[in-house]
């Protein structure tokens, strides 16, 4: 093993691509995938209340 590295010239560097910034324009799918479980959650629940309220009028 060397005592001593020989220093990397650039032009012996591999050539890279020059960096991008990371931008997300949309929300993940599983953010509309919540969304449609709530939305669909909280539309059974008021019409099982209904359904409650309706049963409970009746009597």
């Amino acid at each position: 093993m060397p005592d001593q590295t020989t220093p990397l010239s650039p032009e012996s560097l591999p050539e890279t691509t020059p960096t991008r910034k990371y931008v997300e324009n949309k929300p993940p799918r599983g953010l509309y995938v919540r969304v449609f479980i709530y939305v669909v959650a909280t539309h059974v629940l008021l019409a099982f209340m209904s359904l409650l309220v309706i049963i409970a009028k009746t009597r």
